[in-house]
C-alpha cells in the first residue's frame, strides 16, 4: 500500500484547475512512454469539475486523444442519455470535445442496453471488458490504469462503494452491481477494490466542507468497510486533491504548506 499524498488548493476552482494540468501531465508522458494511456473517470461536482476545467486548458491539445482509452469508476444504471449517468455528464463536460476514438471510450451498461435491467449482468459483462483489454504485463483481469480518478463522498464512499454494503467487501471480482444504494438513484454498477488498486495511480478528489469529516475519517487510519476511501489506493501512488474547506479538518502536519 502507498501512504498517501495530499495536495491542498485554496478552492474547489482552483483545485479543478490544477488537476486538470496535473492529469494532461500524466497522459502525454504515458503515451511519449509507451503509445497510449488509460484514465478512469469519476463523477460528482469534483469530476465534472475537472473535465470542464480540462475542456478549457490550452494544453488539452497536447494530448493525443485517439491514443486515450476512458473507463469509469461506477455508474448510475439509468438509460442510455439519462441526464444523471456519468458517462451523459462527462460527455458534456469534455469528451464531445475532442477528438476520442470511439472504440476507446468504454461507458459501463446502461439499464436499456444489452444487459436490460439487470445490474449485475451488466457489471459481469464490464468486467470481461476490462479482462479483454488486459495484457500480459497487466498481472490481472484488469488493465494497469495510468490515473483511476474517484470522487469522495461525504459519507466516505467512492465510485459506488458505500460504508458496510456488501460491494465494499468484494475480494474476488472486478465489477459489481451495486443495490439499495443510499443516495439515489439506488442500482449502480461499481468497480470494487480490488479493481481500484490495479492503478498506478489513484486520484481522491475531495472539496468543499461537507467533504472534511470524510477526508478526516478516510486519512486517520480508519477501515476500508467503514470508510471505503481508505482502501483506496494505487500501485505507486495514492493522491489527496483537497480544497481548504475539505482539509479544514486535516491535521496541518498531514500536508505541506506550499500545498495550500
Amino acid at each position: 500500500m502507498t501512504p498517501p499524498q495530499l495536495v491542498v488548493h485554496r478552492d474547489k476552482e482552483l483545485m479543478a484547475q490544477a488537476a486538470a494540468a496535473r492529469l494532461i501531465t500524466k497522459i502525454v508522458d504515458a503515451q511519449a512512454s509507451r503509445g497510449h494511456a488509460s484514465v478512469v473517470l469519476t463523477g460528482g461536482r469534483n469530476g465534472n469539475g475537472l473535465l470542464a476545467a480540462l475542456a478549457a486548458a490550452p494544453a488539452r491539445d497536447a494530448v493525443d486523444w485517439s491514443r486515450l482509452d476512458l473507463w469509469w469508476g461506477d455508474e448510475r444504471f439509468l438509460p442510455e442519455g439519462d441526464p444523471e449517468r456519468n458517462v451523459t455528464q462527462a460527455r458534456e463536460a469534455l469528451l464531445d470535445a475532442v477528438p476520442l476514438d470511439p472504440a476507446r471510450v468504454h461507458a459501463m451498461p446502461a439499464s436499456d442496453g444489452p444487459y436490460g435491467d439487470d445490474a449485475d449482468a451488466a457489471a459481469a459483462g464490464y468486467a470481461g471488458e476490462l479482462a479483454a483489454a488486459a495484457g500480459p504485463e497487466d498481472h490481472g483481469p484488469v488493465p494497469t490504469f495510468d490515473v483511476l480518478m474517484l470522487g469522495v463522498g461525504p459519507d466516505t464512499h467512492v465510485a459506488s462503494l458505500f460504508p458496510e454494503l456488501p460491494a465494499v467487501r468484494e475480494t474476488e471480482r472486478t465489477v459489481v452491481g451495486v443495490h439499495g444504494a443510499p443516495k439515489p438513484p439506488p442500482v449502480r454498477v461499481s468497480l470494487t477494490l480490488p479493481a481500484i488498486r490495479a492503478a498506478r495511480e489513484v486520484w481522491l478528489l475531495a472539496a468543499g466542507e461537507d467533504k472534511a469529516e470524510a477526508a478526516a475519517i478516510a486519512l486517520s487510519g480508519a477501515g476500508e468497510i467503514q470508510a471505503p476511501a481508505a482502501g483506496a489506493y494505487g500501485r505507486s501512488r495514492t493522491l489527496w486533491l483537497l480544497d481548504a474547506a475539505a482539509a479544514s479538518r486535516l491535521p496541518r502536519a498531514l500536508y505541506p504548506p506550499a500545498s495550500a
